[in-house]
This record gives C-alpha cells, structure tokens and sequence, in this order.
C-alpha cells in the first residue's frame, strides 16, 4: 500500500533510461498534488464527505469514523465519526466527536451557514439500541447542528413513517428550512425527501414508491437534494424508474414530483448515487457508479448532462464513460460527487477504483479528473494507496483561485489495526 521509492542511482545512463522510460509510461499527473492532513483515528477516520471551505481558507468537514473514544455502540469499535476543521495549512483547529447518542456516521460532509452554524445527517445514532423497520441496532440516524461554539442540537429520525438512515447532505432555503433525503424509510421503505424547519419540525416531502406499485419511481435516495433559485428540488436515486437502474427527479417547490430521466442501465449510466451540479443554464450534471462502457458486472459508470428541452422534456447525454482506457487508468465507479465547474466549463470529480497504481486489493486506488467542455478527460491524479491516500468517495470543492480539495477514504497512515484512515488533500492547477 506504499509507494514505490526512489532508490539511489548511481549509473548516470541507467538513471537516463529510467526516467525515459517512466516519461513514456506515466498517466497525465498534476505536480501540485498535497497532502493537507492525514488522519490518524482520535481526529478521525475514513473521511467521505465532500468538504466545505470559508473565505479565510479554513476547511471543514466529517469522518465516518474515528474521534474520542474507542467505540460506538452498535455501530462501530472505532468510534462514532467526527465534524473538524483544519486551517488551510492543514493543521487541526477543531474537532467534534459524536457518540452514538448525539449521531453515528456522518458520512456526507456540512452544510455552513452565513452565521457560522453547521448542518449534518448522520447514518446511525440519535437512540441506542432502536430498531428501524427492524434493523436493530444503532439508531435511525440524526439531522445536526453545530453552532460556532460547538453546542449540538438534533432531530431524531423514528423509521417509518418518518424516514431513517439519513445520508445526505443538506440545503437551506432562505428561510433557514433544512432538506435533505434518507436512504430508507417513507410510507413504502424505499426511502423520504423531508423538510426540518427552523423550530425542529420534519415534514416528509416525497416518500419513493418505486416500481411497479409506485408507477415507475425511484427508489433508495443516498446523497441529498440541490435547490434552485425559485425553491425546486433535484435529486437522483440509485434504483427504480422505469429500468430499475435509477431516476433523476424534481420535486416542485409548491409540491409534487416528477421523474425527469429513468436510466436504462446501458450506455447511459446505472445506479446514480452523486449529488447534482446545476449551472447556470438550468442543466444538471451528474455521475453514475455503473453503465456507460461494459466492464465489470454492471459497467464502470459516466458523467452525464441532463437538459432541459422545449415541452418539459429532458434529455440526457453521456459526458464520459470510465474505464475507456486499458486497465481503467481514467477511472473507474464515480464516486458521491459532487462535481464542480470552473468558470470555463471544465467538469472535475473523483472515481473511487481505477487509476494508474493497483495497489488496493488488487484494484485501481481512484483518480482525480478532469473533463473540458468537449468532453476530453484528463487525469489529474492517479492515487498509490500509500501517504496520498486511495479510494476518494466524495466529489471536490473549489476555492477562488480553482484549487481543489478532496478526501480519500483510505490511504495515509494506518491508525486501526488493518485499517489506514485516509487524508485531505488539495490540487493547485
């Protein structure tokens, strides 16, 4: 799981040859790749949550796992996961660690606030031992908020008809009303949008039906909703529609919703588990973990755009397919997103497998990339699976200046036994 180094050469010709050699072989790498932090397990472990950053370059985000003590009932033995903050050094300047009763696994990241505050799901927690629709265990998974001096409130989810197991970021709308999904739960269990507003209350927007009783919906919404500037909701779910590959949908800010695009499960994607990309145009850009070229058992995934069209129509157009290249150097399984645009259109994200360097189990350790608006793809980093990190689960964020930061689940330095606890990491263009 290291990286290969650099021995010492000392036949002048022999070092020639082997940088010729590693010239012509090497993937296209960004010479700006950096180590922010690397977690060791009391900060925190396995980070998958996309970050967030303010206007002094200080960085926030979540882990998993990890944090003050050793365990988390029911749910981990290697803690409850943690909401930090680095300053944009990559030092450590704050740290909160959940404890099962207050959350477990907050695996999509915060949500920051003109004020400062913080807003989270967590997958488990909120009351030890609660079954969820008979999932005993750990809890149904909390909604959070962290203020500025790290004081916790919490909505408990209950199961059904209320949702649980809550894994998505959140949106505010200018009300300071909170949305987001949970991954099960709803009248059918297949999964809720709900609304939380200012005083605590949750309202269930949408509960999925799937198919065939719920007429062709979605099923099993992982990472959240986007809002647009008039207050509609957009949001994928990795199964249902009318292929059981998935739907992108909307739900309208006066209520209802509608299935803009079911995925096929072909050459146009399958599974969409990422958070969407509106632009400025009203197109949405996504990615999904599966379709597009056929490798592996249910394809490697691809970059789609959903357009808007004369009628209300939608149509959808496949960006880029993965593992279009031998051994998947450009990626393989888009990860949670999302993906982000720079003012010239170009489209950056992570993959979770494929890559240059096989050292995770045999597979690729994921890739940063990039796409230009004619769709060319380039790899901006391949990850080793050593001190850089491997298996990046979340999109990027961008700052001002267009550098990138990111999180790799894996990877860095191992803090558990058998387990690495991953990294932050930055790319400057």
């Amino acid at each position: 799981m290291q990286p290969n180094s650099v021995a010492k050469i000392v036949v002048r010709i022999f070092l020639t040859l082997l940088l010729a050699a590693a010239i012509l072989s090497a993937p296209a790498q960004a010479q700006t790749f950096t180590v922010l932090h690397t977690f060791k397990g009391a900060d925190g472990a396995e980070p998958i949550g996309v970050l967030v950053l303010d206007r002094a370059g200080n960085i926030y985000g979540t882990t998993g796992i990890g944090g003050g003590g050793t365990r988390c009932p029911n749910f981990s033995n290697s803690g409850c996961g943690t909401a930090f903050m680095l300053n944009k050094a990559g030092k450590e300047v704050g740290l909160y660690s959940f404890d099962g009763t207050n959350g477990a696994g907050p695996y999509a990241g915060l949500l920051r606030d003109a004020a400062g505050n913080f807003f989270g799901t967590t997958i488990g927690g909120g009351t030890d031992g609660q079954s969820c629709d008979g999932t005993q265990g750990y809890g149904c998974g909390v909604a959070f908020k962290l203020t500025k001096a790290g004081k916790e409130t919490v909505y408990k989810f209950q199961g059904t008809p209320d949702g649980y197991f809550p894994e998505s970021l959140l949106v505010e709308d200018p009300a300071g009303d909170l949305y987001g999904t949970t991954y099960l739960g709803g009248a059918d269990t297949l999964g809720t949008v709900f609304k939380i507003d200012t005083k605590g209350n949750e309202t269930i927007l949408h509960s999925f039906a799937g198919p065939p009783e719920g007429g062709g919906d979605g099923a099993f919404s992982y990472e959240g909703v986007i809002m647009d500037a008039v207050g509609n909701l957009y949001g994928v779910t990795s199964r249902g529609g009318a292929y059981g590959a998935g739907v992108v949908y909307e739900l309208a800010a006066g209520g209802g919703e509608t299935v803009l695009y079911s995925f096929t499960g072909s050459s146009d994607g399958s599974g969409p588990d990422s958070v969407l990309l509106l632009d400025s145009q009203g197109n949405l850009y996504g990615t999904t973990a599966g379709g597009g070229n056929s490798c592996g058992v249910n394809g490697c995934g691809v970059v789609f755009e959903l357009s808007p069209q004369p009628g209300g129509t939608w149509a959808e157009s496949v960006l880029y397919a993965f593992c279009s290249l031998p051994d998947c150097t450009d990626g393989q399984e888009p990860g949670s997103g999302p993906l982000v645009m720079d003012f010239a259109g170009n489209i950056y994200g992570t993959t979770y497998f494929g890559g240059a360097y096989r050292n995770c189990n045999g597979d690729g350790c994921g890739v940063v990339f990039k796409l230009d608006a004619a769709g060319k793809e380039t790899v901006l980093h391949s990850f080793t699976g050593g001190s850089d990190g491997a298996s990046p689960v979340a999109g990027l964020a961008m700052d001002s200046s267009d550098n990138l930061y990111g999180t790799t689940q894996g990877g860095g330095a191992t803090c558990y036994p058998s387990l690495t606890c991953g990294v932050v990491f930055k790319i400057t263009p």
